[in-house]
């Protein structure tokens, strides 16, 4: 099984993650999203779709004694999920699941903090891959308005919802989460000073009554090398501010 594997490093090293060498392959997204979460020590986590596990082992790299619960539906990432846990030592249980098709007493359960990276692709406009693994990470049957609906009722009292994704989708996933958490938090995600942004972290709380507040971009490169503010999240495990 190894020999389909790499065993790849994240934050400078911190973490390593067992992947697939073909299929969906976690880059700087997971680990931007990871960063962005305002957890603390002795809190709960649920990550839906949490892959081989990368957003949620880099949020415990960084914040020590959550405890960690990750939703993927399909076997072999669960099973390096629930390994790259293990060897993390993190407080991490993975469930093989549909995620429209919850176990029964994980729906009885509410989190300080549900995080996920949805599938970029909108499957309504064709196909994300020929590869199936790749396929349903970046595309997948589960509409977007499911999976923040999902994530919304698992949300619990002032917790927080936290969401990356592809900024065309923005107008979607706000319709979905609108009138159901406030307090909107939005920054934008740009690959340099001058593009126009692509992607968006979105953090949404529980009971939440703040006006909605847009920071200014996080820009992820300066020429061929990373910003500061990002080379410092992916190599040290920095916390990606959503407060400026």
């Amino acid at each position: 099984m190894d020999a389909d594997l790499t065993h790849d490093a994240f934050l400078g090293g911190l973490v390593h993650i067992w992947q697939p060498k073909k299929g969906y392959r976690a880059g700087t997204d997971p680990v931007m999203l990871a960063a962005s979460v305002p957890a603390q020590s002795g809190q709960s986590v649920l990550e839906l779709g949490c892959g081989a596990g990368t957003a949620a082992l880099c949020l415990h790299t960084r914040v020590a004694g959550l405890r960690l619960v990750g939703v993927e539906v399909q076997s072999l990432y669960a099973t390096l999920a629930a390994r790259n846990a293990a060897g993390t030592s993190a407080d991490m249980r993975v469930i093989t699941s549909d995620l429209r098709d919850l176990p029964a007493d994980l729906r009885q359960e509410r989190f300080d903090h549900v995080i996920m990276n949805p599938p970029y692709f909108d499957r309504a406009k064709g196909d994300a891959s020929a590869d199936q693994g790749r396929d349903l990470a970046l595309g997948g049957d589960t509409p977007l308005a499911d999976w923040l609906g999902v994530g919304i009722r698992r949300v619990g009292p002032k917790g927080y919802l936290t969401v990356i994704q592809k900024i065309d989708r923005l107008p979607d996933v706000m319709a979905a989460i609108r009138g159901r958490l406030g307090s909107f938090v939005l920054r934008p995600i740009a690959s340099t000073p001058t593009s126009a942004a692509n992607l968006f972290l979105l953090r949404a709380r529980q009971e939440g009554h703040a006006p909605m507040r847009i920071c200014p971009p996080l820009i992820m490169h300066d020429g061929n090398r990373y910003t500061p503010e990002v080379e410092a999240i992916l190599r040290n495990a920095a916390e990606l501010s959503m407060d400026h």
